[in-house]
């Protein structure tokens, strides 16, 4: 396991993280250098761009008083956060908002870099341009109305604990209409897979509400 401090925020890097990475990248059909390069150079964009988004959350909820750390695990990552004050739910919106927030302005970045600054050699155009690709479709996605994603969080925010039921339907909506889909345009079964399982939890929380 990886650790270290940013911001005086600590970090930790799962081995599972970069197993994942690997995976998404292709690992398996990697046999020549350059599809090994390529596939070293998605596995840091991938780093960096969930490690941004991820400060993204910590250094709001650190602006709000709370103790942060963030954990790459191999799902992702999120940012825990802790003691002070009771957040407002604007607060709370804040927080999570800032995350996708930030990794958009990333990916915005690293596009506007490769398309005006000369003088970049092939591997680093390589790697902005796939930073640039994972940080914005990663935000987009994230911003699904599905928990436990942002999107999901924030419609959990907007609508209220009172409200949790009718934001538990629209996430099980949402997930299985992703996951059919991504099986009707072949977007990978993993993906359709993955959103079958969001949608099962939004079910099962569902069924465990008794009011």
């Amino acid at each position: 396991m990886i650790q270290f401090s940013l911001f005086n925020i600590p970090v930790r890097v799962q081995p599972w993280f970069w197993l994942t990475m690997a995976f998404l990248g292709g690992v398996i059909d990697t046999n020549t250098k350059a599809e090994l390069i390529a596939l070293l150079l998605f596995m840091l964009a991938g780093f960096v761009s969930i490690l941004v988004h991820e400060l993204g959350h910590a250094l709001t909820a650190k602006h709000y008083g709370k103790y942060v750390e963030i954990v790459l695990h191999a799902f992702g990552g999120y940012a825990a956060y802790s003691g002070g004050r009771r957040l407002t739910r604007t607060e709370e919106f804040m927080i999570t908002a800032a995350g996708p927030a930030i990794q958009i302005l990333l990916g915005a970045a690293a596009f506007a870099v490769v398309m005006q600054v000369d003088g970049i050699n092939e591997n680093g155009k390589q790697f902005l341009t796939i930073l640039s690709m994972i940080s914005l479709f990663w935000a987009v996605l994230n911003l699904l109305p599905i928990l436990p994603m942002d999107g999901g969080r924030l419609l959990e925010t907007m609508l209220g604990p009172q409200r949790i039921r009718l934001t538990l339907q629209i996430s099980l909506s949402v997930a299985v209409a992703v996951a059919v889909l991504a099986l009707v345009f072949n977007f990978g079964t993993f993906f359709a897979l993955f959103m079958g399982f969001m949608a099962y939890e939004s079910y099962k929380a569902l069924k465990g509400i008794s009011w």
